[in-house]
């Protein structure tokens, strides 16, 4: 085995055993498969560094979508490409756009997809990532960015799936439902090639000894089955908001699925029933008074592409 695939041994094989569910191949994830870093933000950026010539290539994003893509992008002089979800449709992503950009842009190295969805909680087909990954001529990667999988249902996750395609990628972390977003660790499960290339470009020892032993630790039997008495809880509260938010006359639709820990929400300008229309000028108010009055933080997501008057609850 190699240098780099010793390094946090014990953790990226409780991660893969975690991920090894048999539902999308028979065949296994190993160590060879796993980059660690600190958070999922270094794996972002780390892609961007090991797959794209600044000031030439180019990335796909899907708006309304986790910001740090773009944000990255620009740090590293990579240009975004938006291939927007598709609004009508529970903001589905449209991977018949997304190939057809594929096709006349040969710059385009990298396609982000979140699923489930930041901030839509849908989780994308599977179906749908194949029809990307069977592109005829783009040799570039896919990468599945699965931050809220745990929430999703059993065997949401495709990262076993990389052993299948080695144009995919899937990113994990330990910061949602593990709760460990203090320790800054995400991962990135991919063939060993791109593995490997990732290793050899991130910084020696980066992951520090604390953050793996307690991530070692959250992966362990006993602990994974804590975090899933804890996901039902969780889960438990979102069905009661579904429930119950719709009784308030100035909530309006939920917007993209209910695939995570969070829901997307109107907020109307008025009573449902006197014709109130979601509002960005009312979903901020309603924002900053569950702050201020009730020390309830929310997210106001109402800038972003079909979310007009929306916000994300968590």
């Amino acid at each position: 085995m190699l240098n780099w695939a010793r390094h946090q041994a014990e953790l990226k094989s409780r991660w893969c055993k975690l991920r090894n569910t048999h539902t999308h191949t028979t065949k296994d994830l190993s160590p060879l498969n796993l980059f660690v870093g600190v958070g999922s933000d270094e794996v972002i950026d780390a892609l961007l560094r090991c797959f794209c010539t600044p000031g030439r290539d180019k990335i796909v994003t899907c708006p309304p979508t986790y910001g740090m893509y773009a944000v990255s992008a620009q740090v590293n002089d990579v240009e975004v490409v938006q291939v927007p979800r598709d609004t009508k449709r529970a903001f589905q992503v449209r991977p018949e756009a997304i190939n057809a950009a594929l096709s006349s842009d040969p710059a385009i190295k990298l396609v982000y997809i979140c699923s489930p969805g930041n901030p839509t909680a849908n989780l994308v087909p599977k179906s749908d990532v194949q029809k990307i990954l069977e592109h005829p001529t783009w040799n570039g990667l896919v990468v599945l960015d699965e931050a809220y999988v745990d929430f999703s249902p059993d065997d949401a996750s495709l990262a076993e799936w990389v052993t299948e395609w080695p144009n995919l990628v899937v990113m994990q972390t330990l910061s949602k439902a593990f709760g460990l977003a203090g320790i800054r660790l995400g991962a990135l499960f991919a063939s060993p090639e791109v593995a490997r290339l990732l290793n050899n470009l991130k910084a020696p020892y980066n992951v520090s000894s604390p953050t793996s032993a307690l991530a070692t630790a959250a992966l362990q039997p006993e602990n994974v089955a804590i975090m899933r008495s804890n996901r039902a809880k969780i889960l438990e509260q979102r069905d009661k908001m579904l429930r119950e938010l719709p009784k308030i006359s100035r909530i309006g639709r939920f917007l993209g699925g209910t695939a995570s820990n969070f829901l997307l929400v109107e907020v109307l300008d008025k009573p449902r029933d006197q014709g109130g229309k979601a509002s960005n000028e009312s979903a901020l108010a309603l924002y900053e008074r569950l702050a201020e009055t009730r020390g309830v933080v929310v997210r106001f997501r109402g800038k972003e592409l079909g979310c007009e008057g929306c916000l994300r609850i968590t």
